[in-house]
C-alpha cells in the first residue's frame, strides 16, 4: 500500500465513525455530554469524535458502541 493511500485511510474511518456516532446518538435523544458521561469521557472529547479531530481505541469504541446499541463493527461502516 502507498503511503499516499495510507495517509486517506484513517482519514475516511474517522469520518465514519464521526458520523455514525453522531447519527446513532442523535436517533437515541443523547446529548453529547449525556454520550460522554455514560462512555467515561469529556463532553468535549465526543464533540472531537464527531468533528473528526480526535482517535479513539478500539475500548472506547466498544464502549460507544455499547451505550448506543449497535454492533462495534456498524460504527466503522460507511453511513447509510
Amino acid at each position: 500500500m502507498s503511503s499516499k493511500s495510507l495517509q486517506s485511510f484513517p482519514s475516511s474511518t474517522r469520518s465514519y465513525i464521526a458520523a455514525n456516532v453522531r447519527s446513532r446518538r442523535e436517533a437515541k435523544n443523547l446529548s453529547q455530554e449525556k454520550l460522554g458521561e455514560l462512555a467515561e469521557f469529556h463532553r468535549t472529547y465526543v464533540s472531537q469524535l464527531e468533528r473528526c479531530k480526535a482517535n479513539i481505541s478500539i475500548d472506547g469504541l466498544e464502549r460507544i458502541a455499547r451505550i448506543l446499541g449497535v454492533d462495534t463493527a456498524e460504527l466503522l461502516q460507511p453511513p447509510a
